[in-house]
């Protein structure tokens, strides 16, 4: 038998090493690939502080919002009922009453209508005087021992919520300021005070102004608007209705208000022509 060399030993072990170390590399990746890889573990984000959420103050009572609560204290007031929740909940709401003025066009020369204009083409000066109605705590049924007076508006056409004057008048009387009842004057709104100088007398001074207007910026169909800005009045209010000649009458409401601003406005242009705060 023949002895191996020095060198065949040497390259045999070599060989068996190689043997081995390949043996072992080849187990060692098929146990990486075959082994449960552990999962990445992801950091949950922070938390977030909530969103506050504003709660959205209620819009202004419109015209149509206000006929309808007179409306229903009418018929509370007929059928001898209180008011119902949803009268008394409008008090201290916010509102904003456009009474359109002035329909049938200028008014003759020493009118005593409580809302009238007239227009100089000759000096384009257009001029406006708005008188409020004043009105005693009797009128409304308010004992005459609380001194109470009240300052404010008939409501024309108070069975339309249009914002608009209509498309054909006829004037057919003058509404003078007295507290009388004229026909369709069944809804007012008023300013009550015991104060005798408060209220929107302004020393009984009516709101009026005298300014230039170009004639393309008015339209005569379209009169004028007054807005009547302010709150339900939560003392007086928020509706009051009253039947001086009985059970048969329609009864006649004032709507309670505080009024924070009177403004007279172009609707042809949607200018404000002249703004009025009251304090």
């Amino acid at each position: 038998m023949r002895e191996p060399s020095i060198r065949t030993s040497r390259l045999a072990i070599a060989a068996g090493l190689v043997a081995v170390l390949a043996v072992g590399g080849a187990g060692y990746f098929l146990g990486r690939a075959s082994a449960p890889r552990a999962e990445q573990v992801v950091p949950a984000p922070a938390p977030q502080p909530p969103i506050p959420i504003r709660a959205e103050a209620p819009k202004p009572l419109q015209r149509a919002d206000l006929i309808a609560l007179a409306q229903q204290a009418s018929d509370a007031r007929a059928s001898g009922n209180p008011l119902p929740p949803t009268v008394t909940s409008a008090a201290g709401r916010r509102f904003e009453l456009l009474l359109p003025f002035g329909c049938a066009g200028p008014s003759e020369e020493g009118s005593t209508q409580p809302m009238r204009w007239r227009y100089d083409e000759a000096t384009e000066a257009l001029r406006i005087s708005v008188t409020p109605v004043a009105w005693n705590g009797q009128d409304w049924d308010f004992a005459a021992a609380k001194g109470l007076r009240a300052d404010g508006f008939w409501i024309a056409r108070p069975w339309t919520s249009s914002e608009r004057c209509p498309p054909s008048v006829v004037q057919v009387s003058p509404s003078g300021t007295e507290p009388v009842t004229l026909p369709g004057q069944t809804l007012a709104i008023a300013q009550f005070t015991a104060d005798a100088k408060g209220g929107l007398s302004r020393d009984d001074r009516p709101f009026d102004i005298v300014k230039r207007v170009p004639p393309d910026a008015l339209d005569a169909s379209l009169g004028f608007r007054l807005r009547i800005v302010g709150r339900v009045d939560r003392d007086f209010g928020p509706v009051r209705c009253v039947q001086p000649a009985g059970v048969e009458q329609r009864p006649i409401c004032v709507i309670s208000s505080r009024i924070n601003e009177i403004r007279i406005e172009n609707p042809a242009t949607d200018e404000v022509l002249a703004n009025w705060p009251i304090r």
